[in-house]
């Protein structure tokens, strides 16, 4: 069974819209523990910081850009990466016009429609968001589709989702890489019923998801970097000198 290990950048859960990134990123690495152990030392001498863990920040320093450069493009993670990679205004607008039916492009991208959009499909008991989100939008379609779908969602919140990015970010590493056994960061939102349901729903292509300290694992590290960096690229596509390393690893 193949293992991959993973991380993400740019995750605030469900909280999508006003959220400190315009982006979600998700990184899986499929390394030998003793390539990535090599790796992470040669990182150290190069970035030569105290911490103990290292993480995409150690990389976008500026004084670091050349390791930064060898990282993505001469290391061995190079062509053992991979990153998911989602806009997060456009998954809340496309999610809202499955919900409502009507063409993406109905969907106003203004703050205050999208920041009500957020709140109608998250999984939170907030009375009065249908109402909210109507008014703000100025759309006279779906109310009813709104309704149902909050009582539906408000059922079992956690396994409802519409809205949470590490579902689609799991199911597509599952895709490239699986069958896999997928070894993650720890993240509270992949408890033992979430894990189940993506079992489920990927085909068994997630075996089983383990969830480990990122300090004491390097290929989960790696896998930090690898998520952060390329996050932050694809955010600022004006950097020509960093823009052609990011599609290699893009899923």
């Amino acid at each position: 069974m193949r293992e991959i290990w993973c991380d993400e950048s740019g995750y605030e859960g469900e909280k999508l819209i006003d959220s400190t990134t315009p982006l979600f990123a998700h990184a899986a690495v499929q390394l030998d523990e003793a390539v990535a152990a090599e790796l992470l030392l040669e990182l150290r001498s190069r970035i030569r910081s105290p911490a103990s863990a290292y993480r995409a920040g150690h990389l976008l320093r500026e004084k670091n850009r050349a390791v930064l450069r060898w990282f993505l493009a001469e290391s061995p993670v190079r062509g053992h990466g991979t990153v998911f990679v989602l806009d997060k205004t456009e998954w809340v607008a496309t999610r809202l016009a499955e919900l409502l039916d009507v063409p993406p492009d109905k969907i106003d991208r203004s703050p205050y429609v999208l920041a009500a959009g957020n709140d109608l499909l998250r999984g939170k008991d907030q009375p009065g968001v249908v109402d909210e989100f109507f008014r703000v939008s100025g759309l006279t379609v779906g109310r009813e589709r709104a309704e149902l779908f909050r009582a539906w969602l408000l059922t079992d919140p956690g396994l409802n989702s519409v809205l949470d990015p590490l579902v689609p970010a799991l199911e597509a590493a599952a895709k490239h890489w699986g069958p896999v056994a997928v070894l993650h960061d720890r993240q509270i939102m992949l408890p033992e019923r979430r894990v189940e349901q993506l079992r489920a729903r990927t085909g068994g292509l997630i075996a089983s998801i383990r969830l480990l300290p990122l300090e004491e694992h390097p290929r989960i590290q790696l896998a930090d970097m690898l998520a952060g960096t390329v996050r932050w690229i694809v955010e600022h596509p004006d950097d020509a000198g960093l823009h052609a390393l990011a599609p290699p690893y893009l899923l």
